[in-house]
């Protein structure tokens, strides 16, 4: 076989979900016996056979990428238990493997396929779903672009068709739980430190967590960096869909539109909370020049 063949034939059983017992799988998806594959491109030597030699990587890229995904998202493992995440993650890496040098990008989409996958969160699905997207917006916060915010002075200067941007890093999630204290201080309840080892025994042991009772209640919140560390900011409904409308390349005044479009607030209250909101947005770092400006 040539070299792309013999490539993407590894590749595929290198990426085939190991067996229950954490060992490689006897037959391939096909029916071939994983023995008569391994053959065609790993010669065996004095102490292991072909498979044998095969089935060290296959089990090595399972046992890291599930250590990883385990890293990024521990609040969601407390929520669905530990056997129950893995599980989850097995089949969520089965339907989208790594395809990026960086195991940091191994997460991007398990929010969206835990939504479309409710079966995997059992009854705390929805909160399940929440959880997800708040540790993926700190993994996308904490190493996110960060530009030149907009002094004080400079914002003071906005007017309804200035156009804005907001900071790379800074993450907008949408939710339907206020779920965001539960991610923190389920964070605060974790290892640390654990070794991958050690994290995948838990995760095959441990029970979903005992959680406060939480009612459904919309909730927005944004993600953003200070220097190193993470942290969460709640949000009003109206403060969160002018960011958004921001984010979208809408000038001012039409993301202000775009923010009280249906909004209970009393008119005689909004222009004092927008400048509270910019006051915030401008201390925080958040608002930057709009991308046309920027390399000016």
């Amino acid at each position: 076989m040539n070299l792309e063949t013999l490539q993407r034939e590894m590749a595929a059983a290198i990426l085939l979900p190991l067996t229950p017992d954490e060992a490689m799988r006897e037959k391939a998806p096909d029916g071939r016996r994983m023995a008569d594959v391994a053959e065609r491109f790993i010669a065996p030597n004095s102490r292991l056979s072909a498979f044998e030699r095969l089935e060290i990587y296959n089990r090595q890229y399972w046992f890291r990428v599930l250590g990883a995904l385990a890293e990024d998202f521990p609040a969601l493992e407390a929520v669905v238990g530990g056997r129950a995440f893995e599980e989850m993650s097995v089949a969520y890496l089965a339907a989208h493997p790594s395809r990026s040098f960086t195991q940091r990008n191994l997460g991007w989409r398990l929010p969206e396929w835990l939504e479309e996958n409710p079966r995997w969160a059992g009854r705390r699905q929805r909160l399940a779903v929440d959880v997800a997207r708040i540790e993926w917006a700190f993994v996308e916060a904490f190493d996110g672009a960060a530009l030149m915010p907009l002094r004080l002075e400079e914002v003071a200067t906005l007017d309804s068709g200035s156009g804005l941007a907001l900071q790379p890093h800074l993450r907008l999630v949408e939710l339907e739980y206020p779920a965001d204290d539960l991610v923190l201080s389920l964070h605060e309840g974790q290892k640390s430190e654990a070794s991958e080892a050690g994290q995948k025994h838990e995760q095959g042991a441990s029970a979903p967590a005992k959680l406060p009772r939480l009612r459904r209640r919309p909730t927005w919140v944004a993600a953003h960096r200070v220097e190193l560390s993470v942290y969460y900011r709640r949000l009003e409904r109206e403060e969160f869909l002018t960011l958004a409308a921001i984010r979208r390349g809408l000038p001012l005044g039409k993301a202000l539109e775009a923010g009280f479009e249906g909004s209970q607030m009393q008119e005689a209250r909004r222009a004092k909370r927008v400048g509270a909101w910019f006051a915030h947005w401008a201390e925080l770092g958040w608002i930057c020049a709009a991308a046309s400006e920027q390399s000016l």
